[in-house]
């Protein structure tokens, strides 16, 4: 096993932080420079990765050396960003449906052959312009303050293609209905301005009135994300090892407020031989 694919369905809402503030939010969601498109960063998603590791193996067991590395040399596994792949936002006139756009796929289908999984992403029959959402369905499409006209198209085949990175068969069987397509500069309104602030308190014991007032952006659930492993030359057991931390429980927890239930993900794990070998 030389490489692999996780994908990370968010089971609660997610908080992949930033460590500083932005404008009137004091804890955005940590975002893409070129982009602006939430993201959990590498180096959270690694250590997220190892600390199951350790639980399960124990915090000085040599295969979470050989896999993480120690102060003093790199490990065998190399773990990219978690990429944004679909996006819930909120339907004014049905279910929420999960948004994606053009350039999203297309790097899906990049990195997809970068690691060598089965994750073929099929070309789009057009590229959906600015006001157009293409969708199962006929008519018109309201998404948060926005509408669309919808372009009748088949999703089958794109569903099947992003089906392998989500963990649950009943959420798989509903992907088809539920999937749209926009234009790359509409998707990056809603990753920019759709996401979820919460008020966060700290109040006194005794008088209960307020000590700290912060605002935080959260992901919400069922958004999903996918990442790349990368095995050393040499050292793809270490990959293998690493693959059977999800065998009994295929669940992780990334980023912040672990406490209050954030961050638990289902995570579909992909090679090159199919899912979860």
């Amino acid at each position: 096993m030389k490489s692999a694919l996780i994908g990370l369905l968010a089971e609660t809402s997610l908080h992949p932080g930033s460590g500083q503030t932005a404008g009137v939010i004091d804890l955005p969601v940590a975002r893409e420079a070129a982009t602006g498109y939430p993201v959990i960063v590498g180096s959270s998603l690694k250590g997220a990765l190892r600390e199951r590791a350790e639980q399960l193996w124990g915090r000085d067991n040599e295969k979470v050396y050989e896999a993480f590395g120690r102060q003093e040399n790199a490990g065998a596994v190399a773990v990219t960003d978690a990429r944004l792949l679909l996006l819930p936002v909120r339907c004014l006139s049905g279910h929420y449906k999960w948004v994606t756009c053009p350039y999203l796929l297309e790097r899906c289908r990049r990195d997809g052959e970068l690691a060598a999984v089965p994750v073929t992403v099929p070309d789009l029959p057009l590229h959906p312009e600015p006001g157009q959402a293409l969708a199962a369905g006929e008519g018109r499409l309201f998404l948060e303050e926005l509408s669309f006209d919808i372009v009748t198209t088949d999703m089958s085949e794109l569903a099947g293609a992003i089906a392998p990175l989500i963990l649950h068969q009943a959420v798989r069987e509903r992907l088809s209905g539920s999937l749209v397509v926009i234009s790359d500069d509409e998707f990056a309104y809603f990753a920019r301005y759709g996401l979820a602030v919460n008020a966060r308190n700290v109040l006194n014991d005794e008088t209960k009135t307020s000590e700290n007032l912060w605002y935080e952006e959260t992901l919400p659930p069922d958004s999903l994300f996918y990442a790349l492993l990368l095995a050393r030359a040499g050292k793809e057991g270490a990959l293998a090892n690493l693959a059977g931390i999800f065998k009994e429980r295929p669940y992780l927890q990334v980023g912040a407020n672990e406490t209050v239930g954030q961050g638990w993900c289902a995570v579909s794990w992909l090679t090159a031989g199919g899912e979860g070998e």
